[in-house]
Order: C-alpha cells, then structure tokens, then sequence
C-alpha cells in the first residue's frame, strides 16, 4: 500500500474531537502532559477552556475523569496506552469501571509501532487488561476514517469506553462518504471461502495485502475488521467460522488476552475450529524502528501470508 495515503490514528482521534467539540457542549478533555503526542493540543488550541492538564498523573487523571463524569460531563482522558491500561489500571477499574461511569480512556502510543521508545512504552497488554474489566467497551480503529467515528460513537455510547490508537501512520482504505461505525459490528473488507483472517487496529491493512497476495497463488482469503474487541461480533464471527473452518487472527498486542483470545473464546463455546494467533508472543519488545519492529515481530502481510499457506498446508 506504498502509493495509499497514510495517517496515524491518534491524529485522527485530536483531529476528531476538536471536530466534535460544538456538536457536543458537554465534552471535556484531560491529558497528562502529553498533548503534543496524543494530539490533543488540537483540542486544547480550539477550546482551552475545556481542556486540563492533569500532569504525569495518570491516576489521579482517572480519577478526574470519574468525576468529571459524575457531573454529567464527557470526558476524554488522554495518554500512552502503558500509563492509560498500565499505570492507570487500579483507578480505571475501581473508580470508573465499577460504577459504569461514561469516560472515554483515548489511549494512544500502543503496540510494538511505538518504535524507538522501547518495551516499556510499548504496551502489549492493554486490550487484554481492558478487556477483564466489566462493562468496559475496547475499540481498536484501523484508519483515520474508522477512527473519527469511533471517537464520535464513543460520544454517543453511555459507559466507559477504551479507545486505542496508534503513533505509526496507517494506510487509509475506508471510504468517508460511505463508512458506517457501529461498536460491537465487525466488517467484512474482503469475502473468502479457504480461510478467514481476523484483523484489528494496525494488522487490518496488512491482512488486506496478505489476502491479495494469496489470491495470487489460488487461495481465496476472507478478511475481518473487527474494531471492536468488546463486545464482540460473535455472530460474524461464528458465520466465518462455519463458512471456511480455519481462522487466523492478527493483532499488534500480545496474543494473551487480546483479539485472538476473544475470537478463540467465541468459536471455542459455538463453532469450534483451529484458530491461529499472530501477534506478540510471550516477550517484551525493544527499541527501533518501528516498520522494522514489526516486520521482526511477524506483523506484516508476508508473515500472515505464510502462516496462512501453512495453517492450509500449503
């Protein structure tokens, strides 16, 4: 996807609220002395009267939020994925998750994409931290489109909600007149009948190349985009399961705990087929850059292409 236009989603997430901040008067946003990172300076440059900075305390910005929230406010609590799910966890869980309050947790800087910042900003855990929390909506948008209406359904949707972003651009397939955002719907980018590929975030384009690759050599790959980890379209999930009998999954997160644990829940309980997980094994990451982290770590259309073709026998 060389000659697609790319865009990093968490641009897209300060673009997308700044945007949205006239249609919705109650919405706030906190961020924890990383506004130029988050891009919710783009907020904070348009509305600074609804914006606050909380400092390096995440925690106590969690707890802001909560508050915020309590006083019938929308607030958007901002910062790396590792301090939002990881630092954060306790006062995410007890103060926001326990009494269902509406904050939205836009956490960017995710996955091993975060390059040269290394294994302990590169959060790996997160949607399988967010996931245990219940009553916690996980959302994983895979380009500037999708994500902008993630951020506005986000909005809409009453409860605490935990949007991931990335900091590496993505390339940019959705059409914006024709896109239509619903959480808890995957979508079906690309029909098959040999095998389904299920891809989140990041991992959506690359499945998309993987799949055009195999058509290549004869093998008719379906391709889901499930954004929404939780709750998760179980029924989309089931059908291809039934309809191809194998599904590979592919996530820039650990495969503990994250979009290959779901799916392997789902078809596990209703239509049990071999599943297969790419994503970050049991390690940590480590600095460099960050399409060479990926390519290391097998998240690229030629890795899926080949565990693909060896999953079939191929």
């Amino acid at each position: 996807m060389a000659d697609v236009k790319k865009k990093a989603t968490r641009e897209s997430y300060g673009e997308a609220l700044s945007a949205l901040a006239e249609k919705y008067p109650n919405l706030v946003v906190l961020d924890a002395d990383l506004a130029a990172a988050t891009k919710t300076g783009i907020f904070k440059k348009a509305y600074p009267d609804r914006f606050f900075d909380c400092g390096i305390a995440e925690a106590n910005m969690m707890g802001v939020a909560a508050g915020l929230a309590a006083s019938g406010m929308i607030p958007f609590a901002s910062t790396f994925a590792m301090f939002a799910a990881g630092r954060a966890y306790e006062i995410v869980r007890n103060s926001i998750g326990y009494p269902h309050l509406n904050v939205k947790i836009g956490a960017t800087h995710a996955g091993i994409s975060v390059g040269e910042d290394g294994a302990t900003h590169q959060c790996n855990e997160d949607i399988a931290l967010m996931r245990t929390i219940p009553g916690m909506t996980v959302i994983v948008p895979a380009d500037d489109v999708e994500a902008r209406a993630a951020v506005e359904a986000a909005i809409l949707h009453d409860g605490p909600v935990y949007l991931r972003f990335g900091r590496l651009a993505a390339p940019i397939f959705n059409d914006p007149d024709t896109y239509r955002f619903e959480i808890g719907k995957g979508v079906t980018l690309r029909d098959g009948k040999d095998i389904t590929i299920v891809a989140t975030g990041l991992m959506v384009a690359e499945a998309l190349d993987a799949a055009k690759a195999l058509a290549a050599e004869g093998i008719d790959a379906r391709v889901l985009n499930i954004h929404t980890i939780k709750p998760l379209d179980e029924e989309l999930i089931v059908k291809a399961a039934r309809e191809t009998g194998r599904i590979v999954t592919v996530e820039e997160h650990s495969i503990i705990g994250g979009l290959g644990s779901a799916v392997a829940d789902c078809v596990t309980a209703s239509c049990p087929v071999p599943v297969t997980k790419i994503g970050v094994n049991d390690e940590f990451g480590h600095s460099g850059p960050a399409v060479d982290l990926l390519r290391e770590f097998g998240l690229s259309a030629e890795h899926i292409t080949e565990t693909v073709k060896r999953v079939l026998g191929k």
